[in-house]
């Protein structure tokens, strides 16, 4: 690869493999930095991104949220980011900032938002542009590969978890990237974490209670008391019933996923008793602000098996069929 190129990993429609491309390296626009990554994590939303289940998506599109890297190349106009700053780069990637929801401050519903990975070219790749407004500050120890899961699985799990509390004991559905970053945070702040894994999936259960999970188990199985609240990582429409079926009156079910399979009906008694069923959605740059404040404190730690860019199917495969402990990272070359 020549210095004036960049390699990504291309999706050029729904329901195929991504393909090794190179590309001209270009310079930023105004307002924008232009990122030599470092590293990438590969999440949950990119599976639904390649099965077309987004309509947001574009294609074809680079996909990649959970960016890290330096600032190689500065737009004009950008006064906060210099050269050599380490950043990180999220789902949401600009908002129109004049809307009900912007001035609300509630940017991550915006209407014409776009996202990083989704309907701008993401991390997988070795360079990508990026709205400086919009990127992350980053302390330069940060280990990039470590950190890299934090950019989503840890901020929509930090999302939902405020939307969540107050809950002394909390319920994880599907235990994955997300999950596993938000045990311990959640541990820190004295909360009670149940986790719920594919049923049968032993090896899961007890990587949950190495992170300190009080009680695991699959989410077939009943928790051993009724919880306060319960957090939904797993696409399965089908849990949210369960998942009220396991928390006490008032408590709050949160949907933490993008994509979801159509939840089946259910008798009201579930929801009756004052019980709460909400969704997080995207997020905001609040949200990163606060977050990785939080993670210092708690001092996550993230499980991340590498990949070489180039193998960008194979993490995605590793993903889609449950085989990660913690989270998958591409790294380039």
């Amino acid at each position: 690869m020549k210095l004036s190129e960049s390699r990504v990993m291309l999706l050029r429609k729904p329901h195929t493999r991504l393909v090794e491309t190179l590309r001209p390296l270009v310079a930023p626009d105004a307002g924008q930095v232009r990122i030599r990554v470092q590293a990438c994590g590969v999440c949950r939303t990119d599976l639904h991104v390649i099965d077309g289940e987004l309509p947001q998506a574009v294609y074809p599109i680079v996909p990649g949220h959970e960016v890290i890297g330096e600032v190689d190349g500065i737009g004009v106009g950008v006064r906060t980011l210099a050269l050599g700053d380490r950043v990180g780069v999220p789902w949401l990637a600009w908002t129109c900032g004049d809307c009900r929801y912007c001035r609300g401050g509630h940017e991550n519903l915006c209407d014409s938002a776009q996202f990083t990975g989704c309907s701008r070219d993401g991390g997988y790749a070795t360079h990508l542009l990026a709205d400086a407004a919009y990127c992350l500050p980053l302390d330069a120890r940060l280990d990039p590969v470590a950190a890299a899961p934090l950019l989503c699985a840890g901020l929509i799990g930090w999302r939902a978890l405020r939307a969540a509390s107050p809950c002394p004991r909390l319920g994880l559905y599907g235990f994955g990237a997300a999950a596993h970053i938000l045990t311990q945070i959640a541990m820190a702040q004295g909360i009670l974490v149940h986790a719920f894994t594919r049923p049968g999936d032993l090896a899961m259960q007890e990587f949950a209670r190495t992170l300190g999970a009080c009680w695991a188990g699959g989410s077939d199985e009943p928790a051993p008391h009724p919880l306060d609240a319960a957090i939904l990582f797993a696409p399965d429409g089908a849990l949210v019933p369960t998942a009220l079926g396991n928390v006490r009156k008032g408590g709050r079910v949160v949907c933490a996923g993008i994509h979801m399979s159509d939840i089946p009906a259910f008798p009201y008694r579930l929801l009756w008793g004052e019980r709460h069923l909400t969704s997080v959605a995207n997020l905001t740059r609040d949200d990163g602000r606060t977050f990785f404040e939080v993670a210092k404190l708690a001092s996550v730690q993230t499980h991340v098996q590498r990949y070489p860019l180039a193998d960008a199917n194979a993490a995605l495969e590793a993903l889609r069929d449950g085989r990660l402990r913690g989270a998958a990272v591409l790294v380039p070359d």
